[in-house]
């Protein structure tokens, strides 16, 4: 299926006959697993007599021969479909050594911050997650995810997506759309010995997608240009390597200017939610240990955990 998928991922049309003898089946066998692609994997495809068939849209697809070579000294495992990329990494605990990175083409369980849904349709955006150890340092644990975040900018930048910013403590947004999300699990305890799942979420060449409750954009809809998700993955690998590596030398002393610089919500008015309590104030930054900074009835009250949401005043 995933060698018939390949041929089509250039978005043009392939007659039966030839997607047959390339892939050595009858034409009504490729019919029959064309028909599967559709049902299993949710894409789109037009038929065309006299031309054959196509996909409604090209597809970027992840090629682990690419990657090692982009990557050599990663430890990385691609899967075509995981419930999610943070819990396959978990998984794997008992038979890699960390740090690695799983990424999949489609998450069929995908999930954000307090359980939410993360939609995960096949072979256009980027499902990621890195594990590493971290050893009696809770040092290492203070503002990481703010430091995933600038990672992630870094490489949106780079992708050429412009008025990229960082909203705390763990999303990105063009605007008031999101672009990139990001969700931090921990095994273990953090005053010995525990791992760190990164889990990150990243639009790349998402055009339609149903079930997300917010506004959201992608790569491909801010540039107008198919995203090449090997590309993306490396670069967002060698970005985290080096934030990651900065972090565990200064903290997040170092990345404190940085991260204020691309806050997309300073001096807005917000509202802040804590379980059921509820705290409206305005947005003064971040501190230099990644807390979140409030004017509240006139004081600045000062604010971190992960169990706190953070909205817009007037976002219903």
């Amino acid at each position: 299926m995933l060698q018939l998928l390949r041929l089509l991922a250039d978005g043009r049309f392939h007659s039966g006959e030839e997607l047959g003898r390339l892939l050595g089946i009858s034409r009504s066998a490729v019919w029959k697993r064309l028909r599967q692609l559709q049902i299993e994997n949710g894409l789109r495809l037009c038929s065309v007599r006299g031309k054959g068939y196509r996909l409604e849209q090209p597809l970027s697809l992840l090629s682990a021969d690419v990657l090692a070579k982009r990557l050599p000294n990663v430890r990385l495992r691609l899967e075509e479909r995981v419930g999610s990329t943070n819990a396959a990494a978990l998984g794997l605990l008992s038979e890699t050594v960390p740090p690695f990175v799983v990424m999949a083409e489609a998450q069929t369980a995908g999930r954000g911050r307090r359980g939410r849904q993360w939609v995960s349709p096949y072979g256009e955006n980027l499902y990621f997650s890195q594990l590493i150890r971290i050893e009696r340092s809770v040092s290492q644990l203070q503002a990481l995810s703010l430091v995933v975040g600038l990672a992630v900018l870094r490489t949106l930048r780079q992708a050429g997506v412009a008025g990229v910013g960082l909203k705390w403590p763990n999303d990105l947004l063009v605007g008031t759309k999101k672009i990139a999300g990001i969700l931090l699990e921990l095994n273990g305890d953090p005053a010995d010995i525990c791992h760190v799942v990164i889990g990150i979420g990243v639009n790349a060449n998402m055009l339609m997608a149903d079930g997300i409750d917010q506004d959201w954009t992608s790569i491909r809809r801010e540039t107008g240009r198919l995203v090449d998700r090997n590309e993306l993955a490396a670069a967002l690998v060698e970005a985290l390597e080096g934030c990651l590596s900065l972090h565990r030398e200064q903290g997040f002393a170092a990345f404190h200017e940085e991260w204020e610089d691309s806050h997309a919500w300073h001096g807005c008015l917000v509202r802040l939610t804590n379980g059921v309590r509820e705290i409206a104030g305005t947005v003064l930054g971040v501190t230099v240990d990644g807390a979140l900074r409030l004017e509240v009835d006139g004081g600045e009250q000062v604010y971190s955990g992960g169990e706190l949401s953070l909205r817009l005043q007037h976002d219903s």
